[in-house]
């Protein structure tokens, strides 16, 4: 048995009694092996997200801490792919006490520090990340310099150039 964290953000649309069933069905699928526990849950709830995901500016945040087989994640993380309405989940091995919304305030000591290289990093692993943005995507960049005024040489071109007197 080994002890998980599991950070889980929600579309902010949902009302708690959805969140919590959500949150039941998940934790079932954790509970099929014996020894497992849910050891703590807390709720960080609304907050902005970093960057829009799907368009969505906001999200609920839970965390939760278990100890579990590694052979439960799988079906585990399978089942909060398949949730819409979960935006985003993490899971990471937790040698720490469960973290608080405190934490992670701008501007804090302990983000200063991070910043630095002085924090301690040394006591969480990522198991897996979802990355699905959900963006449509097909892979190609596009480059916003465009090379129609460029002649040959790379310099541009200006037609009344030669008129001018340096």
């Amino acid at each position: 048995m080994r002890d998980y964290e599991v950070v889980y953000i929600f579309k902010s649309s949902l009302t708690t009694e959805e969140i919590e069933a959500r949150l039941e069905g998940y934790h079932a699928r954790i509970l099929t092996v014996d020894g497992s526990e849910i050891t703590a849950v807390e709720h960080w709830g609304k907050r902005q997200l970093a960057y829009p995901i799907d368009r969505i500016d906001n999200g609920y945040y839970v965390v939760t801490q278990f100890t579990a087989s590694p052979s439960v994640l799988p079906d585990f993380e399978r089942v909060l792919k398949l949730d819409e309405d979960l935006l985003r989940h993490l899971v990471v091995l937790s040698e720490g006490e469960l973290p608080s919304p405190s934490m992670y305030v701008a501007g804090s000591d302990d983000d200063d520090a991070r910043a630095k290289g002085d924090g301690d990093d040394g006591d969480k692993k990522v198991v897996s990340v979802d990355s699905d943005d959900g963006d449509d995507d097909d892979g190609k960049d596009v480059d916003a310099h465009s090379d129609e005024a460029d002649d040959d040489d790379g310099k541009d071109v200006d037609a009344d150039s030669d008129d001018r007197e340096d």
